[in-house]
C-alpha cells in the first residue's frame, strides 16, 4: 500500500513572460550592443532598459501607488481567506501592483461572493473558472 503525501502548492513564478514587437533597426541596434559585450543577450538589454525607465519615473510611481492604495508585491487569497471575508459579511476591493494570486481551491461562487472588484497592475493567477466569473469585476 503506497502512502500518499500531500503535495505543497507550487510557488508562483517570480516573473511573467511578455512578447514585444520591435522594428528591425531597433532589433539590430540591440544585437550590436550584445555583440559588443555591453549586454549578455537581448533579454538582458530589454530588462535593463525597463528598469532604467522605472527608476527614472520612480518618484511618480511611488506617489501613484500611495494615492491608489495599491498593495505592492505579491498578494495571495486562499479559500480560507475568502471564507473569513464571507463570514464577516464583507467584500474585498483588491488593488495590487505585482502579482495577485487566488488559490486553485477557490470556487467561482466564493470569488463572486467575496471579491467586489479586482485591479491588478502586473499579473493575476487564478483558475480559468474564477477569472471567467470575475470578468466584469476586473479593472
Amino acid at each position: 500500500m503506497a502512502s500518499s503525501t500531500p503535495t505543497k502548492p507550487k510557488p508562483p513564478p517570480d516573473s511573467e513572460k511578455i512578447t514585444i514587437n520591435l522594428g528591425y533597426v531597433d532589433l539590430g541596434h540591440i544585437d550590436l550592443m550584445v555583440a559588443e559585450g555591453f549586454y549578455s543577450n537581448r533579454t538582458d538589454f530589454i530588462r535593463t532598459a525597463i528598469r532604467n525607465q522605472l527608476t527614472a519615473h520612480g518618484e511618480v510611481l511611488r506617489q501613484v501607488v500611495t494615492r491608489k492604495t495599491l498593495v505592492l508585491g505579491l498578494q495571495h487569497f486562499s479559500a480560507a481567506d475568502l471564507e473569513a471575508v464571507r463570514a464577516a459579511g464583507q467584500t474585498l476591493q483588491i488593488r495590487v501592483l505585482g502579482l495577485a494570486s487566488i488559490g486553485v481551491e477557490v470556487s467561482p461562487e466564493l470569488a463572486l461572493a467575496t471579491i467586489e472588484s479586482l485591479t491588478v497592475l502586473g499579473a493575476l493567477h487564478a483558475s480559468p473558472a474564477v477569472k471567467s466569473a470575475l470578468t466584469g469585476r476586473i479593472h
